[in-house]
């Protein structure tokens, strides 16, 4: 049987949208020879526009994409596409934080390359996602920027920080930092991090208590010491969650600044 190349899309479903402007489709994609399933937004209409990788948190259904979330970032002018990692939403396979799953974020960046309407395509990624969105970033250099929300940046940090999730951690990766230190370094973007050739943006509550904000610092000194393109928007009154308010300004200064690193 021949194996089908990642990022080939096997189907496209229409899904409800609550914006009559915005459709949404559920995408089946191939990644590792299995199939996995994705939300993509694409606003209404033939013109050319620049596609959206967008990144989730969580793990299973904690941090599951959201179709509102989507569409809010496709009403500013994007493709947007958000894979749901292997294993969820009828998809094949387990979710492994950061494991072969980020090969599922790589894979959906060549969905978008496939779409004659995008033009360049935007990395974003929240909480974990910041995690999938830098080693998508360090896979993919064609990429035209990187946003990391909130995101997480060390897997081991994130063992050693987050107390509560010790015990998914071990399961899911299979043992400690300290017993199988090679195991969170394969997860660790930190290490490879000169491999990414676009402009980054990190933004990151000091008051997140969920992915601490020494992940943010040690990701923006790790890029100034290879010499990257790094912008840096911490706000010192806030937490993991922004307020409604403030959400929905961040994403609207996020995608511009985006397209002003368009290609």
């Amino acid at each position: 049987m021949k194996t089908m190349i990642d990022g080939t899309i096997l189907s496209k479903i229409p899904y409800p949208t609550a914006n009559p402007r915005i459709a949404l489709y559920t995408v089946t994609y191939m990644s590792d020879g299995l199939e996995v399933k994705g939300l993509l937004a694409e606003p209404i209409g033939q013109e050319k526009m620049d596609g959206f990788l967008y990144l989730r948190g969580g793990i299973k259904n904690v941090g599951t994409v959201r179709p509102g979330r989507i569409i809010q970032f496709a009403a500013q002018g994007f493709i947007v596409f958000a894979p749901y990692y292997r294993g969820n939403q009828g998809g094949q396979g387990d979710e492994d934080f950061a494991g072969d799953d980020k090969n599922d974020a790589v894979a959906a960046f060549a969905v978008l390359q496939q779409m004659e309407r995008v033009k360049s395509i935007h990395i974003f990624g929240f909480s974990r996602g910041g995690v999938m969105a830098l080693w998508t970033a360090i896979k993919c250099p064609e990429a035209a920027s990187l946003v990391t929300w909130g995101g997480v940046s060390s897997v081991a940090l994130t063992y050693e920080q987050r107390v509560d999730l010790r015990r998914m951690m071990k399961r899911v990766i299979g043992g400690t930092p300290n017993k199988y230190p090679e195991r969170y370094d394969n997860r660790d973007p930190l290490l490879q991090i000169d491999q990414i050739n676009c402009p980054v943006l990190i933004i990151h509550g000091c008051k997140d208590h969920n992915v601490e904000f020494n992940q943010a610092t040690h990701l923006e000194e790790a890029l100034r010491q290879h010499g990257k393109s790094v912008e840096c928007w911490y706000y010192k009154e806030y937490t993991h969650y922004f307020p409604p308010k403030v959400n929905r300004e961040t994403v609207k200064k996020l995608t511009s600044w985006m397209k002003e690193h368009a290609d």
